[in-house]
């Protein structure tokens, strides 16, 4: 297990615009900011708590 690095691919699905400010930055800090756009993230405590922060706005999948 400790070899296998789950990754998950985010894709943002709305805009930011209207959101709060934190929101947006941490859409940034994701590697997102245009609609359809995706990066692929290492699986940890960390991006899941951004991915929280901005879940109305994102799509997961874990590949």
């Amino acid at each position: 297990m400790a070899d296998a690095k789950k990754t998950l691919r985010v894709t943002q699905v709305k805009s930011s615009v209207g959101c709060k400010a934190d929101q947006g930055q941490t859409l940034r800090a994701l590697g997102l900011g245009k609609i359809g756009r995706s990066v692929d993230q290492v699986d940890n405590d960390c991006v899941r708590g951004m991915i929280f922060k901005v879940k109305h706005l994102v799509q997961v999948e874990e590949l």
